[in-house]
């Protein structure tokens, strides 16, 4: 998902349309999670940019999407820019009980 999403909308009021906003993000992260995982991999995990551009877009965690909307209205742009790319994983070994207790 690469987006510029606008804050404003003719009909709705703005916090209708940042929770529409929120819920449709979520919604797709959702909808990327059931897709079937490739052979050999454990979880999908997402790459996501957030900024007021396409070109000012910086790296943050899938946890503070919200955060950066709210945010985004708060400073009263008019519009944001969302990226959000599905990565397949793969956990890597747990360290065993005498590994631990070596460090």
């Amino acid at each position: 998902m690469k987006k510029t999403i606008a804050l404003t909308h003719p009909k709705l009021q703005p916090a209708r349309w940042v929770d529409s906003i929120k819920h449709d993000i979520k919604k797709y992260l959702n909808r990327e999670r059931r897709k079937t995982l490739p052979e050999g991999m454990d979880y999908w995990t997402f790459d996501c940019r957030f900024g007021a551009s396409e070109a000012v877009a910086e790296e943050i965690y899938t946890s503070e999407i919200n955060k950066h909307i709210d945010a985004a209205v708060a400073e009263e742009l008019p519009e944001f820019y969302v990226e959000i790319l599905a990565r397949a994983c793969k956990h890597g070994p747990r360290p065993t009980a005498t590994e631990a207790d070596d460090e």
